[in-house]
């Protein structure tokens, strides 16, 4: 099991639709066409910027890749993004996307093999 942590740098003029759209249509498309798994969401500040930062739970990097080359394919999640861009302007700066791969050490590491052995 991997985790995928994604930041995306987010505008204080137009935060509640960014948060409306992903919460109304990102995260629908993601969880019930391609079977993501987000695990938690949170926004935050850092200096003066606002991001918002969500976890995704993975089998395998393999996976990762394929599911998120599928969702950025997606028709609808497409002119949803070109709609709400017209409407509101830039949604997203810039983006971060890490790898977590726990250490051998690692609680989670320990938690995904008791889920795996249920």
């Amino acid at each position: 099991m991997i985790q995928q942590l994604r930041i995306y740098e987010i505008f204080e003029n137009n935060k509640a639709a960014f948060h409306a759209r992903f919460r109304d249509h990102a995260a629908r498309i993601m969880k019930t066409r391609y079977g993501f798994r987000i695990v938690a969401m949170w926004e935050t500040k850092f200096d003066d910027r606002t991001e918002f930062a969500y976890l995704l739970e993975w089998p395998d990097e393999a996976t990762k890749t394929a599911t998120w080359s599928a969702f950025m394919a997606d028709t609808e999640w497409s002119e949803i993004k070109r709609v709400t861009h017209a409407e509101h302007g830039l949604m997203v700066g810039q983006i971060e996307d890490r790898l977590l791969v726990p250490t051998d050490y690692s609680p989670a590491k320990r938690r995904s093999l008791l889920a795996a052995s249920a």
